[in-house]
């Protein structure tokens, strides 16, 4: 019965907020650029991934999936690398379609079930041989496509991949969705649509007649996004049907490795139901921690080290 009784993280003195865990790391930690040397790699659709490498030649690596609308250099990729790195692991931080600082190739987005992309990188990164053991980390959405990846290749996944990690996972995606359409909410619905609509203007320049953004301001919630954008680009029938489909939810039960998720009880993008107590009570190998504090893909600490709660968490579960 996997799931952790009591969790070790204390949120520090005045930051136990669930906002200010989820909004001030982006501004408490600046990180120097030059951690990673990036590859492109090529897909079988004839697009690209660009990934950053952080490492010095071990024999173990992981394998570090973003959020929505992040990248390779969002905080918590570079603070969860470098102390991969600390302890004689190397990193491979990918960048989804169009997270990269460069527009993609085709039509295509990311969303919350390309685990094609997913496993096109945690192939190329074996294939390069040298690595006895692998890896994976992701956070938010990336912790999503993590738990599907998982799920849904059960028993088909290379041996080498032995553990993994996922932070502030919407595991019912619907559930999640309402969350953040909820009016408490809002700044960070309005954050999103934002800087979706830039990702839709760029694929307007691209592909003229296939799609535009007329009427975008009347998009307020991910519903009205994935109805008009996800879905149809990406063959689901609506966005119900993309969050059926795609949530890591459904698969959980079918996990066969060591795997820590962990999800914050102040988390303000998570329901109940992004909470699975039962699959991991009776999973052996899902484990659930549930932190009092942290908010969303936040887990601050104090220290001179620049190291986060779930920075030292990972690194204690995936060297167990």
């Amino acid at each position: 019965m996997p799931i952790i009784p009591r969790s070790d993280y204390r949120a520090p003195c005045l930051l136990s907020s669930r906002h200010l865990q989820t909004v001030l790391p982006t501004f408490h930690r600046r990180f120097k650029p030059n951690l990673y040397r990036r590859e492109r790699i090529e897909t079988p659709d004839g697009d690209f991934l660009d990934l950053d490498w952080a490492g010095q030649g071990s024999d173990k690596v992981a394998v570090l999936s973003h959020g929505l609308e992040g990248d390779s250099h969002r905080h918590y990729m570079i603070g969860m690398a470098r102390m991969l790195n600390r302890y004689g692991w190397d990193a491979v931080a990918w960048n989804y379609r169009g997270c990269s600082g460069e527009k993609n190739r085709k039509l295509r987005m990311y969303h919350n079930g390309c685990i094609d992309d997913l496993d096109t990188v945690v192939r190329h990164v074996l294939d390069r041989g040298g690595y006895s053991r692998a890896a994976l980390l992701g956070f938010s959405l990336g912790g999503n496509l993590t738990l599907l990846y998982l799920g849904r290749n059960s028993g088909m996944i290379d041996e080498r991949v032995r553990s993994a990690v996922a932070f502030s996972v919407p595991c019912d995606l619907a559930a999640g969705a309402r969350e953040l359409a909820r009016p408490a909410n809002w700044f960070y619905m309005k954050q999103f649509l934002v800087s979706l609509h830039q990702k839709v203007r760029t694929k307007m320049a691209d592909f003229p007649g296939m799609i535009d953004d007329r009427g975008y301001e009347a998009i307020k919630d991910f519903k009205g996004f994935d109805d008009r954008y996800t879905a149809p680009i990406h063959g689901f029938a609506s966005a119900e049907d993309y969050w059926e489909k795609c949530s890591s939810g459904r698969v959980l039960h079918k996990i066969a490795i060591p795997t820590l998720l962990v999800n914050a009880l102040d988390d303000p993008f998570l329901a109940e139901s992004c909470f699975p107590r039962d699959t991991a009570a009776s999973s052996e190998f899902l484990h659930l921690e549930t932190p009092r504090w942290g908010g969303h893909v936040g887990f601050m600490e104090i220290n001179r080290h620049w190291v986060y709660w779930s920075e030292r968490r990972a690194l204690r579960f995936l060297e167990s």
